[in-house]
């Protein structure tokens, strides 16, 4: 039976229902050759259902896409995200893709206006942290229908295809492994700068587990970004409480590493009177004394697999796919 269409059916539309990019109808119709046989039945039987009658020009211009992969981050200030892009940048280069880089600044109005100058260089392609963005950028990447990939959280109803883990799942499995070590005293260094979704998330993980265990929680907020200074500050307003913290997580190691300094001029052992544990497990987290305990996400595996999904993509095969790689939890000498 063929749905109803209350306007003429476009490209879009195709791609929509065979569940490709719309380079990659275009290119069914323009290249066969590059699309596989069983991509193309699949995109002509979507043309069939809608009644799609291609427009051969709009379609060869559509196709002409550059050899580039656009790529927003929220901030060029975080090994997180380096690291991300150097396997991203290895992959795609072998197939000679080219990276354009912008940072975003945390601002969903300012990835917006960066997504829209992107486009008018017609990128095979668009990677994007996170899962929020603004209504401006969704209707851009919709209707442009480039493959588009969003890493770095696990996602329900991503834009395209998504690889990622989930941050709350982060913070409650670090509070849960507090509790298992008989912490009943809880704290929470929280770098909250407007934007930063992820790291609210792993803060609200952790809090889930201390509710669900009856455990006391102390919180501290910097508003500014991550840094050593912002730890030691932290660690010394928790200690300075009446309950004070037997285990603190910290959103970033940077802040964690701070707060380690912090607890050697109070005289806080550590991890025999605190315990610490930080997120990213930057190089220093390994080799400061104590070690720091610290989550690993999989920042590597996820450029690696982004550029895999495009490739895959601009060849015109492959569906969208969400893919969990979770974490590790790096238990070191700080708890």
């Amino acid at each position: 039976m063929k749905q109803p269409m209350s306007r003429r059916p476009k490209m879009a539309d195709v791609a929509r229902m065979a569940g490709v990019s719309v380079t990659t109808v275009s290119r069914s119709y323009n290249e066969p050759d590059a699309v596989s046989e069983k991509i193309r039945l699949r995109i002509a039987e979507a043309a069939r259902t809608l009644d799609y009658v291609p427009n051969v020009m709009a379609g060869s211009l559509a196709a002409k896409r550059s050899k580039a992969v656009a790529v927003v981050v929220p901030t060029l200030n975080n090994s997180v995200f380096a690291l991300m892009l150097e396997e991203l940048s290895k992959v795609l280069n072998r197939q000679g893709y080219q990276v354009m880089l912008a940072s975003s600044d945390y601002s969903a109005e300012r990835e917006e206006e960066l997504v829209k100058s992107l486009l008018s260089w017609s990128p095979a392609g668009i990677v994007l942290v996170g899962r929020h963005h603004s209504r401006g950028t969704l209707r851009l990447l919709v209707e442009d229908g480039l493959p588009v990939v969003e890493v770095g959280e696990y996602l329900q109803g991503a834009i395209d295809s998504n690889i990622g883990f989930s941050h709350r799942d982060v913070g409650r499995h670090v509070a849960r492994h507090f509790a298992n070590l008989g912490v009943r005293s809880l704290g929470l260094a929280l770098v909250a700068l407007p934007g930063d979704h992820r790291a609210a998330d792993r803060g609200a993980g952790f809090r889930d587990v201390a509710r669900e265990e009856g455990l006391h929680l102390e919180e501290f907020v910097l508003p500014e970004r991550a840094s050593s200074r912002g730890g030691a500050a932290a660690l010394a307003d928790l200690m300075r409480r009446v309950a004070r913290p037997q285990a603190i997580f910290f959103s970033n190691d940077m802040v964690c590493l701070g707060a380690l300094f912090e607890a050697g001029r109070l005289g806080i052992r550590v991890p025999e009177d605190l315990k610490l544990c930080g997120y990213g497990d930057f190089d220093f987290a390994a080799t400061s004394s104590p070690s720091l305990s610290s989550i690993r996400p999989p920042d590597r595996e996820i450029g690696a697999q982004a550029g895999l999904l495009l490739l895959e993509r601009f060849r015109g095969e492959g569906v969208p796919v969400s893919i969990n790689l979770g974490f590790e939890h790096i238990v070191r000498a700080s708890g």
